[in-house]
């Protein structure tokens, strides 16, 4: 920003020590260095609200851009009935009462089967016991080769 070159600061540095003096030069620095913070601290906080207020401008632009195409998506594609009924349901809004004189419930009976079908309907745990085959003979597997342990094994020594 500032085109400072370092024999310019010398000059500068050299002035003050003359004008300002030995003694009183590093409470003159400090005090400088402070109102130089407190300028780049003000300079700083106007930069980010000037980014802030671009980003919500941004921000609202991609809504309303989101908006119209949201808006030509749906004219192009109308929703069917169901989906309407389905959007009505999870927006939270109640559904149309049924029209009077239909049967708003299927016909399917509440009551149990009467005791005569149920005598006919298989036994669900004798049917599985059918299908179990029976358990191969003990005759009927391979023999498998099998030698004894040598007593010294067994007895422990090895």
């Amino acid at each position: 920003m500032f085109d400072i070159a370092p024999s310019e600061l010398m000059l500068v540095g050299t002035v003050a020590l003359v004008v300002i003096g030995p003694k009183d030069l590093p409470k003159a620095m400090r005090f400088v260095g402070q109102w130089v913070g407190r300028a780049r601290g003000m300079a700083r906080h106007f930069r980010s609200g000037l980014d802030e207020m671009v980003r919500q401008a941004e921000l609202e632009e991609m809504e309303q851009k989101w908006a119209a195409e949201n808006a030509r998506i749906m004219a192009e594609h109308p929703p069917a009935p169901s989906e309407e009924a389905d959007d009505a349901v999870m927006a939270g809004a109640a559904l149309p009462a049924p029209e009077p004189g239909s049967d708003a419930l299927p016909d399917v009976p509440l009551d149990p089967p009467p005791a005569a079908e149920s005598a006919q309907t298989p036994d669900p745990i004798a049917a599985p016991a059918k299908a179990v085959r029976a358990a191969p003979a003990v005759a009927d597997a391979p023999e498998l080769p099998f030698s004894a342990p040598s007593s010294s094994v067994r007895d422990g020594q090895a």
